[in-house]
């Protein structure tokens, strides 16, 4: 794909990556970052507490076509401190894209739900103020451990901010849910997940959701696209999620980037 991004007139936009993290890449961040805009990707680095966000902004301000995304994950929400992340976004609104990646998750309990809840709704309120989009993260338990759907809780806290606008991060989940983000005007950001699931339902959706909805993204380091898997995952890598796409959809890989780029472009304002 880097031929094909090079030959493109539209850049690949990941956007959503960790390579700011000190946590996931250190010696070889600077290789990767070189692989990256090499293949032609831009890059939206979300932040998931305090600290990385800080990397986020540090990171961006030092590499070109890398942008800021700040703000506090659900599984950090018991032990950060909110006031900070409005700190940051106060003072640095001009250089920051986004909100995130923020949200409810269910699955895991690193963080109470209550917890949860507050910061939600609490960063949606800074994203409302400063007017930004929002990268949001949103997975339910699995049915035996849940005590409801995350996304019963979920859809009327948003609802109590309306006009947000933003993305569903790594969305895998019902047809219904797209159509209820749909409606809300959110997009659904696609990335290696769509290139591996062994779900049907899921397969169908990633074949089905039209290019208008969708962004591209990579998650990096996490969830590698195929033929890469057993490896860490790299924003030079949402290449072949374009790709992938483009074979579900049966149009060129031009067609795939075009589209996606021109949705990233328009939620976060790059």
């Amino acid at each position: 794909f880097v031929i094909l991004v090079a030959m493109s007139p539209q850049l690949l936009i990941d956007t959503h990556c960790h390579i700011h993290e000190h946590e996931y890449f250190t010696e070889n961040r600077e290789d990767v970052y070189e692989q990256s805009r090499t293949a032609g990707v831009a890059m939206i680095c979300v932040g998931t507490s305090v600290q990385s966000s800080r990397e986020a902004l540090e990171f961006c301000r030092s590499h070109e076509e890398c942008y800021p995304v700040l703000g506090i994950h659900p599984h950090e929400a018991k032990g950060e401190d909110v006031a900070q992340i409005r700190k940051l976004v106060e003072k640095y609104r001009s250089e920051i894209v986004g909100i995130g990646e923020i949200g409810l998750d269910y699955y895991y309990s690193h963080s109470p739900r209550d917890s949860q809840l507050h910061m939600l709704r609490a960063q949606l309120q800074i994203a409302k103020e400063y007017d930004l989009p929002v990268s949001f993260h949103i997975r339910d338990a699995l049915p035996e451990n849940s005590e409801s759907s995350v996304w019963a809780d979920f859809w009327p806290l948003l609802d109590e901010f309306p006009g947000t606008r933003g993305v569903l991060h790594s969305f895998t989940d019902t047809y219904e849910n797209y159509l209820e983000a749909k409606k809300r005007g959110l997009y659904i950001g696609v990335n290696g997940i769509s290139t591996f699931t062994k779900d049907e339902s899921q397969q169908k959706f990633f074949t089905e959701v039209p290019l208008d909805d969708i962004v591209l993204e990579t998650d990096a380091p996490f969830l590698t696209p195929k033929p890469f898997r057993g490896t860490m995952n790299i924003p030079a890598y949402v290449g072949r999620v374009a790709e992938h796409q483009a074979m579900l959809k049966n149009v060129s890989p031009t067609d795939v980037i075009r589209a996606t780029t021109a949705n990233a472009k328009s939620i976060f304002g790059i």
